[in-house]
């Protein structure tokens, strides 16, 4: 999911979806500790998405504008 994508969203959406995140990333190492998964990718980007989307939460947050000069 693009930062673009996610500038979108509404504050409640945000958590909401951070919330799914999370727990799809809980699923993710619960599957390769338990062997069943065999490569990371998909547990790397999830983590890399979640923080994309953590930083756009406190840019809202602190009222921070997107490309500023």
């Amino acid at each position: 999911m693009t930062a673009d994508e996610l500038r979108e969203l509404s504050d409640a959406e945000l958590v909401a979806k951070e919330k799914e995140m999370r727990e799809q990333l809980f699923r993710l190492r619960f599957q390769l500790a338990a062997g069943q998964m065999e490569s990371v990718k998909k547990i790397r980007e999830l983590r890399k998405d979640i923080a994309r989307l953590l930083t756009v939460r406190r840019t809202k947050q602190t009222g921070a504008t997107h490309g500023g000069d």
